[in-house]
């Protein structure tokens, strides 16, 4: 059996994914025809047998493909900070760290002050607690470290081999 990297097993998911929706649409396709009663229906390219038959062999391969990937995201590790993280708790820990980093970059886009409406007589303003331009730099900070630990990740998915045959897909 040939071999792909986790990196290839990625785009293959999403290939497959595709395939499977437009196998889905075929089977709606060929499974109803409109002709004139009394008339046969014409002959088909593909039945509805043949898309269904398509259509289990692409999901085996996906549920194959995702069991595989699975496995190769818990058993491998990285280095990220002087941590060893699995693949898993690493993509998790990057996804934490883009939302840290939004959240920063949005208090950091914030105003010190804002007169946001005009009580009765009176003025009310809306103080941050805290300091803008600080969180603004922190949320670059926190998505560069984000984008290491994408880096990383990255290069070893395609360290990774995994006992798959995509060459009907590649």
């Amino acid at each position: 059996m040939s071999k792909i990297s986790l990196a290839e097993a990625v785009k293959l998911k999403s290939v497959l994914s595709k395939r499977i929706h437009e196998l889905e649409e075929e089977m709606d396709r060929v499974a109803f025809v409109e002709i004139e009663k009394g008339e046969k229906i014409p002959p088909q390219a593909r039945s509805l047998s043949d898309v269904e038959q398509d259509l289990e062999d692409i999901r085996k391969d996906l549920r194959l493909l995702d069991k595989l990937m699975y496995q190769a995201n818990i058993q491998n590790n990285i280095t990220y900070n002087e941590h060893k993280l699995t693949i898993v708790e690493a993509i998790e820990y990057a996804t934490q760290l883009r939302a840290k980093a939004r959240k920063y970059k949005e208090f950091g886009s914030s105003s010190k002050e804002e007169y946001p409406y005009y009580g009765e007589g009176v003025s009310i303003i809306k103080v941050a607690t805290f300091d803008p331009e600080e969180y603004r730099l922190r949320g670059l900070e926190v998505e560069k470290k984000a984008n290491r630990l994408s880096n990383l990740i990255n290069a070893k998915n395609y360290q990774i081999e995994l006992e798959f045959d995509g060459d009907k897909y590649f």
